[in-house]
């Protein structure tokens, strides 16, 4: 592994560590020539998952492209970079198995998962996803999120 700093390929692992919620592992590393430590992270490769956009073309899926999804939506909100890397853990499992899926299926996934993380959030990415042209489309999925809400007492 080079060093960031330095360049040097000459390192040291001084702690290993679970991550992704088991699904990776998280190595804190020393650079012998520079001394200056960084972190890298190992995870699973995917098997060669393809996303089926809505023009019917296929790409690789890239949890990058979700991850930045799930973060603009949840900017300023009282959610961790944690929470968002279990969530894109969980669409990831969940799509286990899939050799294709739709990109409608990947979106549909991530907005159930942050319906549980954070309203808010989830009102910021549905926006998006489903394309809201008007007032009356916030005004739709408001009042599905508070019809679905248990009675309070």
């Amino acid at each position: 592994m080079k060093c960031p700093f330095c360049h040097s390929d000459n390192d040291r692992v001084i702690e290993t560590r679970a991550a992704d919620d088991g699904y990776g592992v998280r190595r804190r590393r020393a650079c012998q020539s520079c001394h200056k430590r960084f972190t890298t992270y190992e995870r699973i490769e995917a098997t060669n998952l393809r996303v089926i956009k809505r023009d019917n073309s296929t790409v690789p899926f890239n949890r990058d492209k979700v991850r930045e999804g799930v973060e603009r939506a949840c900017w300023k909100r009282p959610v961790r970079s944690s929470q968002i890397t279990e969530l894109i853990a969980a669409l990831e499992s969940s799509l286990e198995g899939e050799t294709e899926v739709t990109s409608e299926r990947i979106g549909e996934i991530t907005m159930q998962l942050l319906r549980k993380l954070d309203d808010v959030a989830y009102v910021r990415f549905a926006s998006v996803y489903r394309k809201f042209a008007s007032v009356d489309d916030f005004a739709a999925t408001l009042k599905t999120m508070i019809d679905d809400r248990p009675e309070t007492l």
